[in-house]
């Protein structure tokens, strides 16, 4: 029968060392203060919501693409150039999805722990936070807003579009309000947060 070895007097053990199990307290401030910081999972549902809303553009990219084959035939180069600029508005609204779904999630509901060390994920998720996440939603609105502009030249130079010069200009002004807003939101995530860029040597 082993006996274990004697302790020195005076010398603390691993048990003694070891911190006290947390007491619960139960008083209102506690379950309250529980209870706003569980209420984070009421936001869940509009994530998957939004898978719901991504698997509609996969549908409506696929009828677009199908439409394409099927009558490039009697398509001209312009009509051609804005079924694919809609298929490249489609992607890019599907982008913007899964940054929001992705990006969303994981900071303000819950980490995805499941996928910390997968190889397939995606590079900016490892330092997502909301000052990143706004950027990137910004520039990927600038984006989505550059397509619909090009769209829209594209159809005013046609004949019978309905397109006023009004329109169009509004149109340009609305643009460049997107992009004067992202390169604010980037001037304020770089020069009032350097901390987060300064990575050293």
């Amino acid at each position: 029968m082993s006996q274990t070895p004697d302790t020195p007097e005076g010398e603390i053990t691993e048990s003694q060392m070891a911190p006290p199990p947390p007491k619960r307290d139960h008083t209102p401030a506690t379950v309250i203060g529980w209870g706003i910081f569980a209420s984070r999972w009421i936001q869940a549902p509009l994530y998957i919501g939004l898978i719901a809303a991504q698997a509609v553009y996969v549908v409506k990219f696929w009828k677009e693409l199908i439409h394409l084959v099927t009558d490039f035939g009697s398509l001209d180069e312009n009509d051609v150039m804005l079924v694919v600029l809609g298929l490249v508005d489609v992607v890019m609204i599907a982008n913007l999805l899964i940054m929001v779904i992705i990006g969303g999630y994981e900071t303000f509901v819950s980490r995805i722990r499941q996928v910390s060390d997968h190889p397939d994920q995606p590079e900016w998720l490892s330092h997502v936070n909301a000052n990143v996440l706004k950027v990137k939603l910004a520039m990927a609105i600038v984006g989505i807003s550059s397509i619909h502009l090009l769209k829209t030249f594209i159809e005013y130079g046609t004949e019978n579009t309905g397109l006023t010069e009004v329109e169009v200009m509004w149109q340009t002004i609305i643009h460049m309000v997107f992009v004067l807003s992202a390169i604010g939101l980037a001037f304020i995530d770089r020069y009032l947060s350097p901390q987060k860029h300064d990575y050293g040597p």
